[in-house]
């Protein structure tokens, strides 16, 4: 009986002996990181998510806005081949897409049921964790540039209203007429719904005219460093100074070099309840899962359970690149050396 319980005994010392220590698992995880083939540099960005069919589609322009998303890329890019950081190229890419009337941010932001313009925007830097928002402004040229001086130049994380562009101003930030913002092509999307309103029809989520979109942005810099940056104008005819997702930090906008950056497009009061560009983080961080993994599973499962549409663009430390939505078609793009992708509807 005692040489048996001596025999048991050295077996399991032999298993115990034979499992690996944290030490073990690390010096795993560097010579397996030190095999992967990291890009000199990665940029992805997104122009909002929803109801976007190739058959409705004129080829003019599904032309217009593939050469917007490339004009957007090119500015990112150019910054990042000379050795710029992150922050920079995302705060730059994003600002191309606010000036142009094609995408729901700036220039092109829909419009509230008063019939004024409000934009909320936010960026995060990986490596600090630092973060900065705006909310309901309509005089600052970039809302980008605000949520980027939010961060950098005030002890707070998120300004709103006439008391944020009283900061912009006193920061220098550019400021236009709120008549900038007007374009004719958002103004009749909104008179289309208010019409929709007094005639008791119902809008379904995806009625053309109830559009939910955002621009983003996340970029991976020589040094390591993801930056994630997002700006929308929200939903055409939204009221009581409503709010979406996209200046929220770790709804719309996440980073950290840890794990991924990720900028979000959709139903922002979905995001903002299951805090979804946290949580692709967060299934990395915590869940072992792949970049590709964790936003499959939480863009075309969870977030498909909830009920909410949308997408997101997010990028890893690595360089890899996943761009998960659940609508119709999301447009988007990235760059890295050598490579390039542009792509707006499902399956391309």
């Amino acid at each position: 009986m005692i040489r048996l319980w001596l025999l048991f005994a050295t077996f399991c010392f032999s298993i115990i002996s034979c499992k690996p220590t944290d030490e073990h698992v690390h010096e795993a995880k560097v010579l397996l990181e030190s095999e992967v083939d990291i890009p000199a540099y990665a940029i992805v960005i997104h122009g909002g998510a929803g109801t976007i069919q190739r058959e409705n589609m004129s080829a003019e322009k599904d032309s217009s806005y593939r050469a917007m998303l490339n004009a957007a890329l090119d500015v990112g890019e150019n910054i990042l081949t000379k050795g710029g950081s992150a922050l920079d190229a995302v705060e730059a890419t994003i600002q191309i897409m606010e000036d142009s009337p094609l995408f729901n941010a700036g220039r092109g932001a829909v419009f509230t049921h008063e019939g004024k313009n409000a934009h909320d925007a936010s960026i995060m830097v990986g490596s600090t964790q630092m973060a900065g928002a705006s909310a309901g402004t309509n005089t600052v040229k970039h809302p980008i540039s605000l949520a980027r001086a939010v961060m950098e130049k005030s002890n707070h994380v998120m300004m709103s209203g006439v008391g944020a562009e009283s900061f912009a101003q006193e920061v220098g930030l550019e400021q236009v007429d709120p008549k900038y913002f007007h374009t004719e092509r958002r103004w009749k999307s909104l008179q289309r719904i208010l019409n929709k309103e007094e005639a008791k029809l119902e809008l379904s989520e995806d009625d053309i005219d109830k559009k939910h979109g955002t621009v983003g942005c996340v970029a991976l810099d020589g040094n390591g460093d993801i930056v994630a940056g997002t700006s929308t104008g929200g939903m055409t005819n939204k009221r009581y100074d409503r709010i979406g997702d996209s200046p929220i930090i770790g709804a719309g906008t996440f980073a950290d070099n840890a794990s991924c950056g990720v900028s979000s497009t959709g139903h922002g009061e979905f995001f903002i309840r299951y805090t979804v560009a946290r949580d692709i983080a967060a299934m990395m961080e915590y869940g072992g899962y792949t970049l590709e993994e964790a936003g499959e599973k939480i863009i075309n499962e969870k977030l498909v359970e909830k009920g909410g549409t949308g997408g997101v663009v997010a990028l890893d430390k690595y360089g890899n690149i996943t761009m998960p939505f659940n609508t119709e078609g999301m447009y988007r793009g990235w760059r890295k050396p050598e490579e390039k992708y542009i792509g707006i509807y499902k399956g391309e």
